[in-house]
């Protein structure tokens, strides 16, 4: 048994506490536009996130942080210049501070707070874990803490929201596995639809989620 698998699935499950359940990453305003009404179009959604959005830019800060390449600070510095919206740079900043405390304190890990996905790739890379792995159920306990938040936005029930979850399983692998290949000059993002609702949040009333 890999024990590092068990301990990665700590850190991502949704009892970590990072406060993950108070985020919708601007989903809340995509469903409020009308953009999101239903299990089909939340799943077209969370693929355009995962595949051209935030979802492949937070595996590929995963994969540069663990590879070494550069400086963690240096990319923690660009991560947060990256951030299109000023909640989703709270959302990742916030979580990631409290995802470095916690883990520091437990593993014994050198963990200065940092947006999530930088300090997942920090500590992964301290404790010798697979980063396709890590980027891969990364990606699907984000995907995970959507549907979640789909679930109290809208009228979806366990069973269509667990099949949206399942659809997109195969899609957090694959973007997981293409970071292993691409550098920071592939940094890109096209999912303009979710950071405009990220953007849009901001001032959003009344509202649920933080993001």
């Amino acid at each position: 048994m890999d024990r590092n698998l068990l301990t990665l699935t700590q850190w991502l499950s949704p009892a970590y506490p990072v406060g993950a359940f108070a985020y919708s990453h601007g989903l809340e305003t995509a469903v409020q536009a009308g953009w999101v009404i239903d299990p089909a179009t939340l799943e077209d959604w969370l693929r355009d996130v995962l595949s051209a959005g935030s979802g492949k830019t937070d595996a590929l800060w995963i994969w540069l942080v663990w590879r070494g390449d550069h400086p963690v600070v240096e990319l923690d510095a660009m991560a947060r210049a990256w951030s299109p919206a000023q909640e989703r740079l709270r959302e990742a900043e916030r979580q990631g501070a409290a995802f470095a405390k916690v883990t520091a304190e437990v593993w014994g890990l050198d963990l200065p707070p940092m947006l999530l996905p930088v300090a997942l790739g920090a500590a992964a890379r301290q404790m010798a874990m697979d980063p396709e792995q890590v980027a891969a159920l990364y990606l699907h306990a984000f995907a995970g803490n959507l549907v979640a938040a789909a679930q109290r936005l809208m009228p979806l029930g366990q069973t269509a929201a667990q099949g949206v979850l399942s659809r997109l399983t195969p899609l957090c692998a694959d973007v997981a596995a293409a970071g292993r290949g691409l550098t920071l000059d592939d940094m890109s993002s096209t999912a303009f639809l979710s950071d405009v609702a990220a953007m849009r949040h901001e001032t959003l009333e009344p509202r649920l989620f933080q993001s």
